[in-house]
């Protein structure tokens, strides 16, 4: 099984931990190790792959679709949002859902409301990445939860992403929001279960 690298100091840790208890007594090991596969369990990054194809837009995120609505941005104008709700025991490796420049980014501090609440994608701690594609600019939130306590991405202005390609992660319950051209056709409803860098979740109108 494939672990998140931002996982690897945590579970280092833990190991460490158990280890340690195994000299004093079996009672705290077993639970220890029963945290550290937990742990484990977490910060799993599956392999995972699919045909990308052009003018698709693809989840960036694992869980359950929230809220889907018509909504302004400064680097996207005039877009539509798709928000995906990701508890605890989703997958929580976020992955680009387009090919795409990073020409956008800003971090906001902000409050820890429930993540599948609407109003968390303008008042929680988020951090907001764009890029510009071919068919306009595509932009994801990574938004802190009730739960979660650091938002992980490693893009800098500049880098340029592939469709799929893992560039972050939100650790504990979160969500993200996915901000795509007007003119896209939303492929999800609210209500579905969507896995990142698989399923489809608009399409540009030809």
């Amino acid at each position: 099984m494939r672990i998140a690298r931002d996982g690897i100091p945590t579970i280092t840790f833990l190991t460490l931990c158990t280890g340690a208890f195994a000299f004093v007594s079996w009672i705290p090991c077993a639970v220890m190790c029963v945290i550290l596969c937990l742990v484990l369990w977490f910060f799993r990054d599956p392999e995972r792959s699919t045909d990308y194809e052009d003018g698709k837009f693809y989840s960036p995120a694992d869980g359950k679709v929230v809220e889907i609505s018509e909504c302004e941005h400064e680097f996207t104008g005039r877009s539509v949002k798709v928000g995906i709700f990701m508890n605890i025991f989703s997958v929580h490796v976020n992955r680009a859902p387009c090919t795409g420049r990073v020409d956008y980014m800003e971090y906001v501090p902000g409050k820890k409301l429930a993540a599948f609440n609407p109003k968390a994608s303008e008042l929680n701690e988020r951090n907001y990445v764009g890029l510009s594609t071919q068919f306009g600019p595509v932009m994801m939130t990574q938004i802190a939860g009730l739960v979660a306590r650091r938002i992980v991405c490693r893009l800098k202005r500049g880098d340029v992403l592939e469709a799929g390609q893992r560039y972050g992660m939100i650790k504990l319950g979160s969500r993200v929001d996915l901000y795509m051209p007007s003119d896209t056709v939303i492929r999800v409803k609210d209500g579905d279960k969507v896995k990142a860098g698989v399923s489809l979740i608009g399409v540009i109108k030809s």
